[in-house]
C-alpha cells in the first residue's frame, strides 16, 4: 500500500464462527463471503472471552481478562485511562468513528452522557446504542426515535414478556424495519461515509447488535429461512456421560440446559439465519457506498464478533462457556495488496484484529498489548503465526493448540479436553480419561507459559 488505507471495521454481536455461508449451508451471507473471497478467512479464530464486556475490553487493549481484571459482564468497564488500538489509529492521522454497540462501559442512563469516554479511547464521532436487552433501560439517539414513533414501550413490553416466559421464543420485533437496531446502525454509518469530506483517511467501526438474541428479526426478513432446513443441534456422545464422573466441574457444568419443545431449536436457528441475512445486506450497502466513493481499492475491511451463540447445541443457548459454538468467531480481513481467497488455519484471537488494524494504519503498538498483528501474514511477508489461542471466563482459562482444546476451572483443574481433529464437534469430553493424561499435562504447561509471558 502506497498510502494509508481507509479502514472499515465490521463487528457483529454473538455470531458463531460457522455462521458464514462460505462455511455452512444454513446461512446466506454473500457480502461477508465477498470479504473472505477478496481477503483472508481465519478458520481457527477464538474470542478472548465468550461474554460481551471482557471480550470487547480485550479487543480494545490487547490484554487478557487476567490482566484487565474484567472477567464477566456487569458494572465492569474499560479503564478510562486505558491505551487502545483506536487511539493508535487516530494518532496515526485518522478520523475515527463508531456506530452501534460498544459495551465498553455500563449501559445505564443516557449513553450520550458517556461519549467523552469513547472520545478518550480514540473515537472522534460516536453514535452509540445499547445491546438488545439494555435498550429497555438506556437512552440514546435510537431510543429517542423509538419514543417519537410510539414503539419504545411496545419494545420494552416485548422483551419483558420474552424473558419472563420463554426467552427463546421466535416472533418479529414490534419495532418497524427502518428503526430496527441493525438497520439503524447500517444507515447511520452509510450516511456518515457518504458525507465524509476530510482529507485524512477514515476508520469507521460499524458495530451491529445482532445476531444477539432476542430472536426477533423483523419483516421482510422474518420467515426467510425454513426451520426444516436448519441443522440438528449437537448432542454429547454417550461415552461422555460416563466420563463425566471422572472429572472436575467447571463453568460449563453450571449452565442450565433448556427443555426445548419440538421445533424450538429449528425455529430459533432459522430466525438467527434471517437476522444474519439482514446484517449481511446492510454490509452490502456499506460496501456499495465505499465503491461509489472510489475508495474500495484503498480500504481495509475487517469482520469480527465478540463471541458466538450456542443456538440449542448441547441443550444450551447464549454463550458463557468454552464450547466451539460460543468461543469460536468469524475473523475476516481484506487488505489491498494482500492475500485473496485464502483460508488460514493458524489459531488467532479476537484482540489480534485491533493490533492488525493499528499496524495497517501505521500506528504505534498499544502499550502493554499482548495482541499479535496478522498484517505480515495477510500480506504474505511471513509464514508463521500464533501456535495457540487463549480464552478466559469467570476465573477459568482455555487454550486451543495443535488440534486440541483444554480448559481449567477456577481451582486450576482440567475439566474440558477435546481432540478437535477427531472430534471437531466436541461431542466427547476427554478430561479425566487416563489415556489422555500426557496430552493434558502438555497443554497445561503451554497455557502456563503463555500466561507467565503475558505478565512479564
Amino acid at each position: 500500500m502506497d498510502r494509508q488505507p481507509n479502514i472499515l471495521f465490521l463487528m457483529t454481536d454473538q455470531q458463531r464462527g460457522d455462521a458464514l455461508s462460505c462455511v455452512s449451508d444454513w446461512v446466506d451471507t454473500p457480502h461477508l463471503d465477498r470479504i473472505a473471497d477478496e481477503g483472508v478467512r481465519y478458520s481457527q479464530a477464538y474470542t478472548n472471552s465468550p461474554v460481551c464486556v471482557p471480550a470487547r475490553v480485550s479487543l480494545m487493549t490487547g490484554r487478557y481478562p487476567h490482566q484487565t481484571g474484567v472477567w464477566a459482564n456487569g458494572p465492569r468497564m474499560l479503564d478510562p485511562e486505558a491505551h487502545t488500538w483506536t487511539q493508535s489509529v487516530r494518532d496515526a492521522g485518522y478520523v475515527t468513528s463508531v456506530f452501534g454497540k460498544t459495551h465498553l462501559h455500563p449501559h445505564k442512563g443516557d449513553l450520550r452522557d458517556r461519549e467523552h469516554l469513547l472520545h478518550t479511547w480514540g473515537l472522534d464521532h460516536v453514535d452509540e446504542i445499547g445491546g438488545p436487552r439494555t435498550m429497555t433501560r438506556v437512552s440514546c439517539r435510537l431510543t429517542d426515535l423509538w419514543k417519537d414513533a410510539g414503539v419504545l414501550e411496545a419494545y420494552r413490553q416485548d422483551l419483558e414478556s420474552r424473558y419472563r416466559d420463554k426467552p427463546w421464543v421466535v416472533r418479529p420485533s414490534p419495532v418497524p424495519f427502518e428503526l430496527y437496531a441493525d438497520v439503524y446502525v447500517g444507515t447511520r454509518a452509510r450516511d456518515y461515509l457518504r458525507s465524509y469530506r476530510e482529507q485524512r483517511p477514515w476508520m469507521c467501526w460499524v458495530s451491529f447488535s445482532g445476531p444477539h438474541e432476542p430472536w426477533d428479526t423483523p419483516p421482510p426478513y422474518a420467515g426467510t429461512f425454513d426451520p426444516a432446513s436448519m441443522p440438528e443441534p449437537l448432542q454429547e456422545d454417550r461415552r461422555a456421560r460416563k466420563d463425566r464422573t471422572n472429572r472436575p466441574r467447571g463453568v460449563l457444568d453450571q449452565r442450565n440446559r433448556v427443555e426445548f419443545e419440538p421445533g424450538d431449536v429449528a425455529a430459533l436457528r432459522a430466525d438467527y439465519a434471517a437476522r444474519l441475512k439482514l446484517i449481511d445486506d446492510q454490509v452490502g450497502e456499506l460496501l456499495r457506498v465505499v465503491e461509489e466513493r472510489g475508495e474500495l481499492e484503498n480500504t481495509v475491511i475487517a469482520l469480527g464478533s465478540d463471541h458466538g451463540e450456542m443456538n440449542g447445541d448441547f441443550g444450551l443457548i447464549y454463550k458463557q462457556n468454552f464450547l466451539n459454538p460460543a468461543v469460536r468467531i468469524p475473523f475476516l480481513l481484506r487488505v489491498p495488496g494482500g492475500r485473496a481467497g485464502w483460508v488460514c488455519e493458524d489459531p488467532v484471537e479476537l484482540m489480534d484484529l485491533g493490533a492488525t488494524l493499528a499496524e495497517l494504519a501505521g500506528g504505534d503498538p498499544v502499550p502493554g498489548s499482548r495482541a499479535r498483528s496478522v498484517a505480515d501474514r495477510v500480506l504474505g511477508r511471513t509464514d508463521t503465526g500464533r501456535q495457540s489461542a487463549l480464552s478466559e471466563l469467570s476465573g477459568e482459562v482455555m487454550i486451543a493448540s495443535d488440534g486440541w482444546k483444554l480448559a481449567l476451572n477456577r481451582r486450576g483443574q482440567p475439566y474440558l479436553l477435546y481432540d478437535l481433529d477427531s472430534d471437531p464437534d466436541e461431542r466427547r469430553n476427554l478430561a479425566g480419561v487416563k489415556k489422555y493424561a500426557d496430552q493434558t499435562r502438555r497443554l497445561q504447561a503451554e497455557m502456563l507459559r503463555r500466561i507467565v509471558r503475558s505478565l512479564s
